[in-house]
């Protein structure tokens, strides 16, 4: 199957590129409503890269962070994942449950579950902005939270998709508000197949 992902031309890069604006825009929102509190966003930066950049982008392969795990199904299939360092994840604890910690260790079950809650909104917030600008029905499955290193989550979009390619599309966001600034970082890897058809829908397949 040829790998759509290293033949994609700099129109189609621009086009993602501004999916994937429009989609952090719309994160920005949702996570200000989530928080209570304003929420800003810097320019993100959307890129094509390797698998192998995103764990060096994150601090490494042996760096711990938190995976947010979500799947596409329906007219587009693939999947998103959120890779949130401490900052971030001690950021939404702190605000939602008022908590502070310090490390991984002193994280409990209702803040895994406000984190999943944050990859399950800003995921939503991305594909809402892809369902709107193409008309595709997409789906995503229930968001799973882990603690690893950057490294080992990644393995699991590698054993999907290595076949297909070794390149994802990547998003950096930082968001800023009254009390800190927190970086984010998002990787999509749809199905050659549902590239194609999302491509084809804005009009430059």
């Amino acid at each position: 199957m040829e790998n759509l992902y290293e033949h994609l031309s700099p129109m189609h890069m621009d086009v993602l590129k501004e999916l994937g604006n429009i989609g952090a825009g719309n994160a920005a929102t949702s996570l200000s409503s989530m928080l209570g509190m304003p929420v800003d966003m810097t320019l993100p930066q959307v890129n094509l890269v390797e698998f192998n950049d995103v764990a060096e982008a994150v601090g490494g392969p042996e760096t711990m962070i938190y995976g947010v795990l979500l799947e596409l199904e329906g007219d587009v299939r693939g999947m998103i994942m959120f890779l949130l360092d401490k900052k971030f994840a001690h950021m939404v604890v702190n605000i939602l449950m008022g908590q502070h910690f310090e490390n991984f260790d002193q994280m409990d079950e209702m803040s895994l579950s406000a984190i999943m809650e944050v990859g399950n909104i800003l995921s939503g917030a991305y594909v809402n902005s892809i369902a709107e600008m193409t008309g595709l029905h997409i789906n995503l499955t229930p968001p799973s939270v882990n603690i690893d290193m950057a490294g080992a989550l990644l393995s699991v979009p590698i054993i999907q998709f290595g076949a297909i390619g070794d390149k994802v599309l990547f998003i950096e966001e930082n968001f800023t508000s009254d009390a800190e600034s927190v970086m984010s970082h998002m990787i999509l890897f749809a199905e050659v197949e549902s590239l194609n058809l999302i491509l084809q829908k804005l009009g430059i397949a």
